[in-house]
C-alpha cells in the first residue's frame, strides 16, 4: 500500500522491486531529481522501503502514487513525454526486478493527519463481508485511535494473491519506538482497558476475518 496523508486522495497504485543495498541511493536520487521538476499534477509519489516482512512478501522497496481519481486517472492517462520515459529507463536499469504491484482505494482514516508518520505498521487481512467489516473497523477506531499515531483503511481493487486479501489497515507512528510499544504504549491505562471492550466488540461484529500478514515499512522519500 502507498497511502499518503491527505483526507482528499482515495486512490493510490503501488509497485514492489528488489533494489540492491548498493542502488538505493541511486534510485533515491532519481527518483529526488525528477519528481522535483516534475510532479504530476495532484499526485503524492512515495518511496517505503519494506523493513520489517516474511519470507512471502520480502520486497525490498515500495514505489507508491495517490490522489484524487480525476488526478490519477490523468497521470495514467498522459504518455509523460520523453523525459519520463529516460526517467523509467534510468531506474529500471537500477532495480534488480519487480515483484509485484497492486491498486486500490482508502476507505477510512482517524488521527491527526498534519502530523508526520513515517513508520509504519501495516496488516492485510481477508475479510468475509467487506462491508460489514468496513462498518465494524471504522466504529472501532472512531473511538480509539491513539495519541501520537493515526490509521488508515482500504480495500484491494486489483492485484491481489491466492490468499484472497480484500482490506488493509495501516497504522503510522512518529518513530521507530512508538511504533514497537504500538497503540497500547501510546494509551493511559484506562484507555486501553476501554479499548479491550471496544477491540472484543469489533470482532464479535465484524463479520469474520482472518490476518493474511502484517509488516513494517519506513518513509524513504515523499513528492507532493
Amino acid at each position: 500500500m502507498a497511502i499518503t496523508l491527505s483526507a482528499q486522495e482515495s486512490y493510490w497504485t503501488n509497485y514492489h522491486v528488489v533494489i540492491e543495498p548498493q542502488n538505493e541511493a541511486t534510485v533515491y536520487k532519481l527518483m529526488n531529481d525528477y519528481f522535483t521538476a516534475n510532479q504530476p499534477e495532484g499526485i503524492t509519489v512515495t518511496l517505503y522501503e519494506n523493513h520489517f516482512n516474511d519470507h512471502e512478501h520480502n520486497f525490498t522497496h515500495a514505489i507508491g502514487f495517490s490522489g484524487s481519481l480525476d488526478a490519477m486517472g490523468n497521470f495514467y492517462g498522459g504518455n509523460g513525454g520523453d523525459t519520463w520515459k529516460l526517467f523509467l529507463v534510468q531506474l529500471n536499469q537500477h532495480i534488480k526486478e519487480g515483484y509485484s504491484s497492486r491498486m486500490g482505494t482508502r476507505k477510512f482514516h482517524a488521527g491527526d493527519l498534519s502530523q508526520d508518520y513515517p513508520v509504519q505498521k501495516y496488516f492485510i487481512v481477508h475479510a468475509d463481508d467487506g462491508g460489514v467489516w468496513d462498518k465494524a473497523f471504522e466504529t472501532y477506531m472512531k473511538g480509539n485511535i491513539a495519541p501520537g499515531m493515526m490509521s488508515m483503511m482500504g480495500n484491494f481493487t486489483a492485484g491481489a494473491s491466492p490468499n484472497r486479501e480484500n482490506r488493509w489497515v495501516v497504522n503510522g507512528f512518529k518513530d521507530f519506538k512508538s511504533a514497537m510499544g504500538g497503540a497500547g504504549y501510546l494509551r493511559s491505562d484506562a484507555a486501553n482497558k476501554a479499548n479491550e471492550k471496544a477491540w472484543q466488540t469489533f470482532l464479535d461484529n465484524n463479520g469474520e476475518s482472518h490476518l493474511v500478514r502484517s509488516g513494517l515499512r519506513v518513509r524513504v522519500g515523499q513528492w507532493k
